[in-house]
């Protein structure tokens, strides 16, 4: 029985251990991958809150982050699925409507009032899906450069606003002899922050969502011109050594503790480094993406949230998906622990620090806000693509072979 088996197979076992079909009014059977130190124990306050307002149980049972991925989308095909699963807005909702995987919620969306909760930008990208509402948004996340002032400040080196500038400041962290970048690509997601970012700040949103929806070559000029500079901070030197070595939270100490002078990371970065007691804005805060070409700005990030599957009891799963979304005292307490930014649009501004203000102004600027890879093409894409990333973190010597793979790869992931 090999390790991938294993891990399917016990994912299988944990959303089998959900899976009640028609669970009956006074219980929801719920999983989700917010465990460790994505904010599990608020979670679980949130759930007890759920409970002693409704009297509704709630049997829960969350799976580690990279099991969750592949075991929601085993479940699926085995139909074997809990009551209610977070899961991320954009294609991968897609993947599991298409599968007949879930409940629409529009008649619960209307009796809720949903409307004057949920702001139409985030609810028409986020929460609809051939047509009808199947996806409650929990917290909205934007990928930036995170840094710790105190180092930056200690090296006299000032934060970019371009490219160029960008560049600099690497160069001036390597003569001083800290890297100037920090990835931690042991599980490969990671690595697409840079990969989205090339090539959005290049080829733009446009030619972007045409590679993604599969309209566009992974070997046209545009992702080849992408990867080129991305290889270019490889070559440099620039990343830390044996990036695929680490996780993400790996990379996160190496900044807060000066060894690195920047990761790209989602602002859950900012949930985790409140945990170990860091200050937003003295201890950590992020600065945007530069411009490199003059086509319109993108933000990246993901939206979470959570569905219905077509199994559950509507009543008493529609009672928890309005509960998340609609109790303010909920998304106030989700989102300024996680380093997030609510949906609900009656949640307090002034509740958030100053880092997670900041990234809702760089949301509201942006011209686009993009889903970060892995959630804006297919599942069996992404796939290929996140196998791209960290191959290419080992070896970016053959820019134009592991093109012709990954294009090779996505051909047959769309047709599938």
């Amino acid at each position: 029985m090999n390790r991938k088996f294993l891990f399917v197979f016990a994912a299988l076992m944990a959303l089998g251990a959900l899976a009640v079909p028609g669970s009956a009014q006074d219980e929801v059977n719920i999983s989700h991958y917010f465990s460790g130190e994505l904010n599990q124990d608020n979670l679980n306050t949130i759930m007890s809150g759920f409970t002693e307002a409704t009297g509704i149980a709630v049997i829960d049972s969350p799976i580690g982050h990279e099991d969750f991925k592949t075991g929601i989308l085993a479940g699926v095909a085995a139909g074997v699925l809990p009551d209610v699963f977070s899961y991320w807005a954009g294609a991968r909702v897609q993947f599991v409507v298409d599968a007949g995987a879930l409940q629409p919620i529009d008649e619960l969306w209307d009796a809720a009032g949903l409307d004057d909760v949920v702001p139409a930008g985030v609810a028409d990208a986020a929460t609809i899906y051939n047509g009808s509402r199947y996806f409650i948004p929990f917290n909205i996340h934007y990928a930036a450069f995170f840094y710790n002032p105190k180092v930056w400040a200690e090296a006299s080196i000032d934060v970019p606003d371009t490219w160029d500038g960008l560049l600099e400041a690497f160069a001036a962290f390597e003569a001083q002899g800290i890297d100037p970048i920090a990835l931690g690509s042991q599980f490969r997601w990671p690595g697409q922050f840079w990969f989205d970012y090339l090539l959005l700040r290049t080829a733009g949103p446009d030619y972007r969502a045409a590679l993604m929806a599969g309209d566009a070559s992974y070997e046209d000029a545009e992702v080849v011109r992408a990867m080129e500079m991305w290889k270019e901070l490889i070559d440099a030197g620039y990343f830390v050594d044996g990036a695929n070595a680490y996780d993400w939270v790996d990379a996160a100490d190496q900044v807060a503790n000066g060894d690195a002078a920047v990761t790209l990371m989602g602002t859950w970065i900012g949930g985790y480094w409140k945990g170990q007691d860091l200050v937003p804005g003295e201890d950590y805060d992020f600065f945007d993406f530069p411009e490199i070409d003059m086509v319109p700005q993108a933000g990246v990030g993901p939206i979470d949230g959570w569905v219905m599957t077509t199994t559950a009891n509507a009543e008493s799963a529609g009672a928890l998906l309005e509960y998340l979304i609609n109790d303010v005292d909920t998304q106030t307490l989700w989102n300024t622990s996680y380093g997030s930014l609510s949906p609900n649009v009656n949640v307090d501004p002034m509740v958030y620090d100053v880092v997670a203000a900041k990234a809702g102004a760089s949301i509201a600027n942006a011209a686009v806000y993009a889903f970060n890879y892995d959630l804006a093409t297919t599942p069996p894409v992404a796939e290929c693509g996140l196998d791209m990333f960290s191959a290419f973190m080992d070896d970016s010597s053959d820019i134009a072979g592991t093109l012709a793979t990954t294009q090779a790869c996505a051909v047959e992931g769309f047709a599938q």
